[in-house]
């Protein structure tokens, strides 16, 4: 008999943090064990507290997302909690090694800071730098401090940053809901005389939002920052230093911030030592207080941080005589220099994602110059990364550079949100490989704060449909669930009183109820709960969801059809014309009222799980009408569609539209219709996501695998064969010739077509859930003709899954490891079915002739 392990205590607390923003936060466990279909039987937790330690007992296999089930914490109260399991065979593990919960929460009324800022900025979006001088007159038990901005902001005490964080606090609905982070600072303190600053730059809050001219400040014309330093003393005593009329603040050497204009930065401006220095000489002025912003929560989403570093891969000379280096990957950050040269000089740097023509490609960047500026002190080397913006970019143009250009001195920084890493895909096609690595990469680019379109040009917006449409995969990658649940909350917030969704959240543009975009209300939270189990945040999301569908029904009227009114459809089709991306095949009434289908019938699948019976019987019996209508309307009774293109005939069956009787006319009509578009993909945002589950799902894999592996204009390979290393927005976002698509909206770096991956993980690798958050877990590979293998990892709430296959000399060889407390149903591809607990398992099946 094995002992087993727990391996993991998790919290909900941002990804490497120990603040949770939840007086009650769910909590799990990781157990490893060698037995085979080892079950958790029985579970002890100690809660190690100030005024002692609370220990329980529970019997059963549950061990993920488990309700706290102490006491409440206290604001700002520091726990440790420690695990230990029994398994069915009677073997007990040790402890667990504790794991330290720090409450990251204020107390209501706690919030004590003003709001501040420039008293007189004397230019629009001004960069300043506010401080305070204090003094400590004893020992220091702790001391932590919370801050937010109207904008973004680092602060430092005694010389040093208090974080690694960048572009924090992130983009929320300013005038709705603002976050602070909350942070250890005792190290940074010392007896005597203390000095704190606070950088701020306006990001995405001083931004203009809209299109052709017609943009908008939509929150602020100036950044504004709120502090609390709450001290306490080894003796007991406390004290607090909020930030108040009482600080000074100046502008300084970043003259210029913008997240689409970059950065301008003067080190001729510099002091000569750090404001954040006590006894620091600056004339510097009182600040103004301004209108509170709205009480800040605690941070529920993970950190941005720099997560990673490329050197120039390629110097290169353009034919203009311009220098452009090349990183040879299209990324989100920021470039890092080092440079010495006379004072004064310009340093220039230029960011784009392709070249074209030979020359920096910045027609997609539209209105966003994407450049930073750099003037040299002439003190010596000089280091220097912007602080308060970001660029999506592979190629940057240098201007400027004194001397010879060693590109060691230019490094990029890769930064976004900080996740966890979760899942992982390999197979025998290169190709195809590098369309997965596509995948991550654009997933970690757009993924910075909120979930964007793109992190370029002159938008990056918290597009509803994109994600929509892209959260299965990116929950497969890593664990977004923070993410998505911080997000969900600013799009219940945003939402219309008569339930309208607008089309980005946060919302900074005048919509329109949208198919596909506005059913993120009902979507995300679900696929939250399918892939971690998270009920909680179903049930918080529940009333948005409710009144999106509301709202849909409303529209319906009685004929339970979504029809008319202006919708984005099945977006960028690609035979929709370059200056009109709406104009697809499929007929946008037949996208809207799947999606109406689709929104009713989730509503009431949250109301089945949450308890909701009247709503689950109300919601379940619209979902039934809107689909004999769909049928009605749109199917013929031979199973052809009123528009006869892809994406309708996946809508219809991946949805479950389609009676059990239709669905292999409707597969085989597809099939036929993929065959002869030359096996070139034809749909768009909605389409592209499900149409291989579509073909799969009815027989046709040997159409899905010669869609996948087309190499031709459109489709998924063909951005890889002209080096793309993200996924592009158009299918041709560059055309054969090398030029950029002529039409206006076009980016290198927008991972919605990307959403492929799912299927990749879950049907040709074979890994994906059986049950809510991998309790159980479904075992399914589909070997595709002329690959040879093909493998998918996941590290779901009880540890790591994995599922692949391997074609061998005696046929193909089927593998699956299940973690410890659960279970899996598998399908191996000649059709048997196998019930295993975890462990190791493996299966040969002989293929014909074998």
């Amino acid at each position: 008999m094995t002992a087993p392990v727990v391996t993991r205590v998790a919290v909900d607390a941002p990804y490497g943090s120990e603040h949770t923003p939840d007086a009650e936060p769910a909590i799990g466990w990781i157990t490893e064990s060698a037995t085979p279909g080892w079950v958790q039987a029985r579970a002890e937790l100690e809660l190690r507290r100030t005024d002692g330690v609370h220990a329980l007992e529970f019997a059963g296999r549950d061990s993920a997302r488990i309700a706290w089930p102490f006491a409440p914490l206290s604001p700002r109260e520091e726990v440790e909690l420690r695990v230990r399991v029994t398994g069915s065979d009677g073997a007990a593990s040790e402890w667990s090694a504790p794991r330290r919960i720090v409450a990251g929460f204020l107390a209501e009324g706690e919030w004590t800071a003003a709001t501040i800022g420039l008293a007189d900025p004397g230019a629009p979006a001004r960069p300043f730098t506010a401080r305070r001088e204090f003094d400590l007159d004893g020992e220091v038990r702790r001391a932590t401090l919370y801050a937010s901005a109207v904008g973004v902001y680092q602060a430092a005490i005694n010389g040093r940053d208090v974080d690694d964080q960048v572009m924090k606090p992130g983009w929320t609905p300013y005038q709705l809901r603002t976050v602070h982070e909350t942070t250890d600072v005792t190290a940074l303190l010392r007896s005597g005389a203390n000095a704190i600053a606070i950088r701020a730059a306006g990001a995405w809050a001083t931004e203009n939002y809209g299109f052709r001219g017609n943009t908008h400040v939509e929150y602020t014309e100036q950044p504004h920052i709120a502090a609390l330093l709450v001290i306490d003393y080894a003796d007991g005593r406390e004290e607090r230093i909020a930030t108040g009329p009482e600080w000074t603040a100046a502008p300084g050497p970043l003259t210029e911030s913008g997240l689409y204009a970059g950065e301008s930065y003067d080190a001729r401006l510099e002091p000569a030592e750090s404001p954040s220095v006590a006894g620091f000489d600056g004339s510097w002025a009182a600040v103004q207080v301004v209108d509170a912003m709205p009480v800040p929560g605690a941070r529920v989403s993970p950190v941005v941080r720099r997560t990673q570093e490329l050197p120039v891969a390629e110097v290169i000379t353009t034919p203009a005589g311009r220098t452009v280096l090349d990183f040879a990957q299209n990324l989100v950050g920021r470039l890092r220099i080092r440079v010495s040269g006379p004072a004064g000089t310009v340093v220039t740097l230029r960011h784009a994602e392709v070249l074209e023509y030979g020359e920096l490609g910045t027609r997609p960047l539209r209105a966003a110059a994407a450049t930073d500026r750099y003037t040299l002190a002439g003190s010596g080397i000089e280091e220097w990364e912007p602080e308060f913006t970001f660029h999506g970019f592979r190629y940057a143009e240098i201007d400027g550079w004194p001397g010879e250009l060693d590109p060691a001195d230019i490094t990029a920084v890769v930064v976004h949100s900080d996740m966890e890493r979760t899942g992982w895909f390999d197979t025998s096609h290169e190709l195809v490989n590098r369309l997965h690595e596509n995948v991550v990469w654009g997933l970690r680019g757009n993924f910075l704060s909120v979930p964007t379109d793109c992190p370029q040009r002159d938008e990056r917006l918290g597009w509803t449909g994109d994600i929509q449409v892209f959260a299965p995969t990116a929950a497969f990658l890593f664990d977004v669930r923070g993410f998505l649940d911080s997000w969900s909350r600013d799009l219940a917030l945003e939402q219309e009183p008569d339930g309208m969704v607008p089309w980005v959240i946060p919302s900074v543009l005048v919509s329109k109820p949208a198919a596909a975009w506005g059913d993120a209300a009902t979507v995300v939270p679900d696929v939250i709960y399918e892939r971690y189990g998270d009920a909680d945040t179903l049930a918080r999301q529940y009333g948005s969801a409710k009144a999106w569908a509301d709202k849909l029904i409303s529209l319906a009227g009685e004929r339970r059809l979504w029809e008319g009114g202006s919708q984005f459809g099945d977006w960028l089709d690609p035979d929709a014309p370059p200056a009109e991306p709406a104009k697809a095949k499929t007929h946008p009434d037949i996208v809207a009222s799947a999606y109406l289908f689709r929104s009713t019938f989730l509503v009431a699948k949250a109301a089945r799980i949450l308890g909701r019976s009247e709503d689950h019987a109300r919601y379940a019996q619209i979902a039934e009408e809107v689909r004999r209508a769909f049928l009605a309307e749109y199917v013929t009774p031979a199973g052809r569609m009123m528009s006869d293109a892809q994406t309708a005939y996946a809508l219809a069956i991946v949805f479950e539209i389609a009676d059990p009787d239709q669905r292999q006319a409707l597969g085989d009509r597809l099939a036929a219709l993929t065959r002869e578009g030359g096996h070139r993909i034809g749909t768009g945002f909605v389409g592209t996501p499900i149409i291989q589950d579509a073909l799969t799902v009815t027989g046709h894999l040997e159409t899905a695998t010669a869609l996948l592996t087309q190499t031709e204009n459109p489709s998924w390979l063909y951005p890889v064969t002209m080096r793309a290393t993200t996924i592009w927005e158009r299918w041709d976002s560059m055309l054969p010739d090398g030029t950029i698509n002529p039409g206006q909206m076009t980016s290198f770096n927008h991972y919605a077509l990307g959403a492929i991956a799912d299927w990749l993980h879950r049907t040709v690798a074979g890994l994906a859930p059986a049950a809510p958050g991998y309790r159980r877990i479904l075992v399914q590979p589909h070997p595709l003709d002329g690959f040879d293998h093909a493998a998918a990892e996941h590290i779901t709430p009880y540890g790591r899954a994995a599922a692949g296959w391997e074609r061998t000399a005696d046929g193909i060889e089927v593998r699956a490891t299940i973690p410890a407390n659960t279970d899996a149903e598998v399908v191996l591809p000649d059709g048997s079915r196998h019930e295993v607990g975890s462990g190791a398992h493996r299966w040969l099946v002989p293929t014909a002739g074998a």
